[in-house]
């Protein structure tokens, strides 16, 4: 396979993949924005599957792209119920809340 001029590591070789601990928040800063359309959707699958249904992704605010990409994928994606901005202790604009499909209402 030719090696990817942006991608930063020397040999190109695949790097494994590292688990992502699944305490109902994804914070997007240790991430390449390359990898954010498939991490979120497998992330929001696999912390469905182990029962979360409110969520935090923290995408920070910067420009607001990182954030228009999230919230693209999120309302596309089968297992959104719904997403909002975070409130002012929450990361506000840069955090997104999200409801997964199959939530207890309270």
């Amino acid at each position: 396979m030719p090696r990817d001029p942006d991608d930063p590591r020397e040999d190109g070789a695949p790097e494994d993949p590292v688990p992502l601990p699944l305490d109902g928040t994804l914070d997007l800063h240790a991430f390449a924005p390359c990898d954010v359309r498939s991490l979120v959707p497998e992330w929001l699958e696999a912390s469905h599957a182990a029962g979360l249904r409110e969520l935090r992704i923290v995408h920070g605010k910067g420009t607001g792209a990182l954030r228009r990409s999230v919230e693209a994928l999120l309302a596309r994606h089968p297992l959104v119920a719904s997403f909002r901005a975070a409130g002012e202790d929450g990361g506000g604009w840069g955090a997104t809340l999200v409801t997964l499909a199959g939530a207890r209402r309270s």
